[in-house]
């Protein structure tokens, strides 16, 4: 709230507000209303201003959507991605090109390291020659073995596993213990009977 002024301040206003008047006649019509007692600028409550904004009109759009046939095709897709004919089909083609199934099934203890190298041969360039017909792989990381990289921040961890003493938040800065392997390409073969792919091996009877 301001002070009024003192008496002595009053007279110089006094003096120089005639002096003024008479020499300006708006400010002599604005002191004649003042003295009405019409209101001062400052004193009146500022008024409250409507402005009217034009809002296009809001059209209601109604859209059925068949969402039981949606949900059965999911449902489909989903069981047939979770059958496991590829896997099967990938047993057969390894048992038939390199006797993996009856190497893995068969109880090593009783036969020598001689004997185990040998036949470990046979399956290696067996697998080795499905994957190579039936798989393009690629390694995960381009970086060589024993080199120093650093992964940053989001970075794919379904690709890449951390190990060792893992602290905080990425970035990490590690030692590439080993590239990986990914398939970027898979030639399986058409099946004509899904079924059939359960049979890895068939049951051989001599005549």
């Amino acid at each position: 709230m301001n002070t009024p002024p003192s008496f002595l301040s009053r007279v110089a206003i006094a003096i120089g507000s005639f002096f003024a008047i008479l020499g300006n006649a708006p400010l002599a019509a604005q002191v004649s209303r003042l003295r009405a007692g019409e209101p001062l600028a400052a004193d009146v409550p500022p008024r409250e201003v409507r402005v009217e904004v034009p809002v296009e009109k809001i059209v209601e759009t109604r859209i059925e959507v068949p969402v039981e046939k949606v949900v059965e095709k999911i449902v489909e897709r989903r069981i047939e991605d979770t059958r496991p004919t590829a896997a099967l089909q990938l047993l057969g083609l390894l048992q038939r090109q390199a006797r993996f199934v009856d190497f893995v099934q068969e109880d090593v203890a009783a036969y020598s390291d001689a004997e185990i190298g040998a036949a470990a041969r046979v399956v290696h360039a067996g697998c080795r020659q499905v994957l190579h017909s039936h798989f393009t792989l690629a390694p995960v990381r381009a970086e060589a073995e024993g080199s120093r990289i650093t992964l940053a921040p989001g970075f794919d961890a379904s690709a890449v596993r951390v190990s060792g003493n893992v602290l905080g938040q990425p970035p990490f800065t590690g030692t590439l213990a080993h590239r990986g392997w990914q398939a970027t390409e898979v030639r399986l073969p058409e099946l004509t009977d899904t079924q059939a792919a359960r049979i890895l091996a068939q049951a051989e009877v001599e005549l």
